[in-house]
C-alpha cells in the first residue's frame, strides 16, 4: 500500500539525482556536456513524470481488502472531515459511545489524522446538497437517493464485489458494474421499538403478529394505560420514511421483491386481500391515526423528546429500524423496559424481517491521495476495530462475525437481493417521476397519510389509488416493462 508507493517515489528521486551527478564526467566539450546534461535531465523529468502519474494512480486506487488497519497510513499527518446523520452521538450525554470517544480511540492508532465530525438531523436532504455543491466531506454516509450510475463521480470504489463480499456483509448495498462504493456503518433489521412495561400494563401477553392483532394491542394500551399507543414522529419528517422499509421482505417474504420486482409491478399499492404487501403496511398507520391511537396533535411530535418518553413509559411503541433501539434504551433510566419486536405482518404463517445495511461510508473521489488514505483508515477502523455496530445493536458487518446484541427469535431475517444488471437505477427513475420516493426519503407521502387520516378528508383506498396511478405513469414515462 502506501509504504510501497513511497519507496517507489524515493527510488525515482535517487535515480534522477545520480543521473545529474554523472553528467559532465568525461572528455566532452562544454557545449556537448551541457547538451547531454539537458537531454539527460529531460529524460529524467519525463521518467519522473511517468512514475508520478503511475504513483498518483496507485495512490488513488485504494483497496479495502489490501489495506491493513494499524499498519498502513499510521504515519499520516492530515485532516479529514466526516459527515453523518447521527446527531445524538455529538452529545456527551449520549448513553453509549459518542463521536468524541470514537475519534479519541481512533487517534490512539492514528495520532496524525484529525477527524472533523459534522452531523445533520435532516441528513437525507443535506447530504445531497453537499454532493451537488461539489465541495463535500472526505467521508460521508452515501445518500439513499443517489443514482448508482453516479457513484463513481462522487466516491472511490473499495474493490470488486467478490473481493468485498469476503470482507463485509451487505456488499451489494452500493454496487454498480461489479464495484462496491459503500461500506455499511452498521446493519439493521426492521421492526418496532416498544416499552415492555406499557404492554404488560395493557394486558398484552403475546406480541402481535398481524395488523388486526396490532390494532387490538394499541387499543388495549389506550384503554388501560396513560401512554400514547403509537407515536408517529410526524414533525421530524425524516422518521416517516421508515414505513417504506417494511414493504419488501417484511411484507412479502420475497428477497427479490424490493429491488427487482417492485419497479415492474402493476399497482404495487393495491389491496392483496391477505394483510401483506405495501397496502397492509401503510394501512396500519392510517387506521391507527384515524382510530385515535396516536398522539393528540401530530404536528407537535418531538424526535429527541420521544426517546425519554418511551423510556419513561409515556409511549407504547414507535415504528423504527433496529438502529433506534439503543437510542431509546439510552433515553432514560429504564433501559431494561425497552424491547424490539417484529413488524406485525405474517406471510404464509411466518414472520419475516428485512436485514440490510444502514447508511454506508463513502470516500470522496475528489479528495487528495493523503485524505483518501486517511479516509480508508478511518472507515476500516470503524468497521473492524471500533465496535460501532455492536454498540448500536446492529447486525454484524464484518464477514464471518456473529457479534450482535439483537435477538429476533422466531423471525426469518433476509437481505434484499440487488437490482438486476442494467436495472440498477430503475427504482430511482420511477421514484423521481412519481414523486413517491419509496425507500429514498419519501417522508412527505407518509406525512400525508397521517394528515388525511386525522382530517378524515380522504380514504386510505383513495390514497393508494393515487399512488398506483403515479407509479403506472412513471413506469410508462421510463419505458419500464410491467410484468404483474
Amino acid at each position: 500500500m502506501k509504504s510501497k508507493s513511497l519507496k517507489r517515489v524515493l527510488a525515482v528521486a535517487m535515480a534522477a539525482t545520480m543521473t545529474v551527478g554523472i553528467v559532465g564526467c568525461g572528455n566532452k566539450t562544454t557545449e556537448e556536456a551541457a547538451a547531454d546534461k539537458a537531454a539527460e535531465s529531460s529524460d529524467a523529468e519525463e521518467s519522473a513524470d511517468a512514475e508520478g502519474t503511475e504513483e498518483s494512480a496507485a495512490a488513488t486506487d485504494l483497496s479495502y481488502a489490501d489495506f491493513e488497519v494499524g499498519v498502513d497510513g499510521v504515519d499520516l499527518e492530515t485532516t479529514i472531515s466526516f459527515f453523518n446523520n447521527r446527531t445524538d452521538l455529538d452529545s456527551d450525554e449520549y448513553g453509549g459511545v459518542n463521536w468524541k470517544e470514537y475519534i479519541a480511540e481512533f487517534n490512539k492508532m492514528y495520532p496524525g489524522i484529525t477527524v472533523e465530525v459534522l452531523t445533520d438531523t435532516n441528513y437525507a436532504d443535506s447530504s445531497l446538497t453537499h454532493l451537488q455543491s461539489g465541495d463535500y466531506e472526505t467521508v460521508m454516509m452515501i445518500p439513499d437517493a443517489i443514482d448508482r450510475a453516479d457513484l463513481s463521480n462522487y466516491f472511490i470504489s473499495y474493490g470488486d464485489y467478490d473481493t468485498m463480499s469476503a470482507e463485509i456483509n451487505y456488499a451489494n448495498r452500493w454496487l454498480y458494474e461489479d464495484q462496491v462504493y459503500g461500506v455499511p456503518s452498521t446493519a439493521t433489521t426492521r421492526g418496532i421499538v416498544y416499552n415492555k412495561k406499557v404492554f404488560e400494563a395493557a394486558g398484552i401477553t403475546t406480541l402481535p403478529a398481524t395488523p388486526a392483532d396490532f390494532m387490538a394491542a394499541l387499543q388495549a394500551i389506550k384503554d388501560n394505560t396513560d401512554a400514547i399507543p403509537l407515536y408517529t414522529n410526524y414533525a421530524a419528517g425524516w422518521t416517516m420514511s421508515a414505513w417504506d422499509d417494511y414493504i419488501g421482505v417484511t411484507a412479502t417474504g420475497d428477497i427479490q421483491y424490493m429491488n427487482q420486482k417492485l419497479v415492474h409491478t402493476q399497482d404495487p399499492f393495491k389491496n392483496y386481500g391477505d394483510d401483506t404487501h405495501a397496502y397492509a403496511v401503510y394501512k396500519i398507520l392510517y387506521d391507527a391515526v384515524a382510530g385515535g391511537l396516536t398522539e393528540e396533535d401530530y404536528t407537535t411530535t418531538d424526535w429527541e423528546g420521544c426517546k425519554s418518553m418511551i423510556n419513561n413509559g409515556e409511549i407504547g411503541c414507535i415504528v423504527l429500524g433496529s438502529w433506534a433501539y439503543p437510542q431509546m434504551e439510552a433515553g432514560g433510566p429504564n433501559a431494561a423496559d425497552i424491547g424490539y419486536m417484529p413488524f406485525p405482518i405474517t406471510v404464509g404463517g411466518r414472520q419475516y424481517a428485512t436485514s440490510g445495511a444502514d447508511y454506508c461510508y463513502g470516500i470522496n473521489v475528489n479528495a487528495s491521495d493523503e485524505e483518501k488514505l486517511a479516509g480508508m483508515a478511518f472507515v476500516k477502523w470503524m468497521t473492524e476495530q471500533s465496535g460501532f455496530t455492536y454498540n448500536e445493536c446492529g447486525l454484524p458487518v464484518v464477514a464471518g462475525s456473529s457479534e450482535t446484541k439483537l435477538a429476533f427469535d422466531g423471525v426469518i431475517l433476509q437481505a434484499d437481493e440487488a437490482a438486476l444488471e442494467g436495472e440498477e437505477d430503475f427504482l430511482n427513475a420511477v421514484n423521481s417521476e412519481s414523486e413517491l420516493m419509496v425507500t429514498a426519503g419519501g417522508d412527505t407521502k407518509i406525512q400525508k397519510i397521517i394528515e388525511h387520516a386525522a382530517n378524515g378528508d380522504k380514504s386510505f383506498d383513495d390514497i393508494m389509488a393515487e399512488w398506483n396511478q403515479a407509479w403506472t405513469d412513471a413506469q410508462e414515462v421510463n419505458g419500464i416493462e410491467v410484468t404483474e
